[in-house]
């Protein structure tokens, strides 16, 4: 790896974390993700976060594998495929150890620091980030204000400024509501009608008639609001609150687009990959 030096913690496995550690693999950076014990992401077939679900993933030519400790990730980190670490918090307060025996009889930890932390979660606010995690903390879009949360922000609402670099203040405020994709916006987004468990008589990739019943929550039809494909479903079996994401259908109908990475999420991977360059580039600069 050109950057093999430089390990990168991300954390968040959705569909758009995915777009960022794509760009970072391809750029020459070692990954760790960090990703719910249960995810709750949508777009599982372009999403990191399926390795916790089914134990390892293929997306594009990403290859992604679940591990059990930070250990474990550090070492896979570095071959290439990238370890997807089922947790809440990060691991040991962001450090990881590597250990390495001093003498025959006592292992010695030596502590590895992330050189960067991005928060890709997408919560829409600041959980946990703190700008004093590592030399270089980046966060995905509202909820941050590069300076004060982290050093920056990368934008992720669609039009002029996706993908932009803040060094400098906040991305622009949660709209609240989905992009408009195909000519459709909130509508294109499925809704869990009650809480209970979401269960499902489509796939990812199907296609669908409007009115054409998708599946159900606790008994609670979930159908097609217009036709188009199915381009994400919560995992089957997920216990789910009212009124959170479940599924996406996309007007546009090509299912080719349910298992590649969108164009969002590579513009917004490739805000983060000119970040942590910069950020490079001015500590060469500065130790000469």
């Amino acid at each position: 790896m050109l950057f093999g030096d430089h390990l990168i913690l991300l954390r968040g496995g959705g569909d758009l974390a995915t777009g960022v550690a794509y760009r970072l693999h391809h750029a020459g950076f070692p990954l760790i993700v960090t990703e719910l014990p249960h995810p709750l992401v949508v777009r599982r077939r372009v999403a990191l976060a399926t390795a916790v679900l089914e134990g390892a993933i293929t997306i594009e030519d990403l290859r992604a594998v679940r591990v059990t400790s930070a250990e474990e990730a550090l070492q896979l980190a570095q071959t290439g495929v990238i370890p997807v670490l089922a947790s809440v918090e990060v691991p040991a307060g962001l450090t990881i150890d590597d250990r390495q025996p001093t003498t025959d009889h006592e292992p010695h930890a030596v502590v590895r620091r992330p050189s960067s932390v991005v928060d890709a979660r997408m919560a829409k606010r600041n959980i946990d980030t703190a700008i004093g995690q590592a030399p270089l903390v980046i966060a995905l879009g509202p909820g941050f204000t590069a300076g004060v949360d982290c050093h920056a922000v990368i934008e992720t609402n669609r039009g002029h400024r996706l993908g932009r670099v803040i060094w400098d203040g906040p991305a622009e405020a949660n709209t609240g509501t989905p992009g408009l994709v195909g000519g459709r916006a909130a509508e294109r987004v499925l809704r869990a009608p009650v809480a209970g468990v979401a269960a499902w008589t489509k796939e990812i990739g199907d296609r669908v008639r409007e009115g054409e019943i998708i599946g159900d929550v606790a008994g609670q039809v979930i159908a097609a609001p217009f036709a188009g494909v199915v381009r994400g479903l919560i995992a089957p079996g997920t216990a789910v609150p009212q009124g959170i994401k479940i599924g996406d259908v996309d007007p546009r109908g090509d299912v080719a687009a349910c298992f590649t990475i969108s164009d969002k999420a590579l513009a917004i991977g490739g805000g983060v990959v000119e970040a942590v360059l910069t950020y490079l580039t001015k500590t060469k600069e500065r130790i000469g």
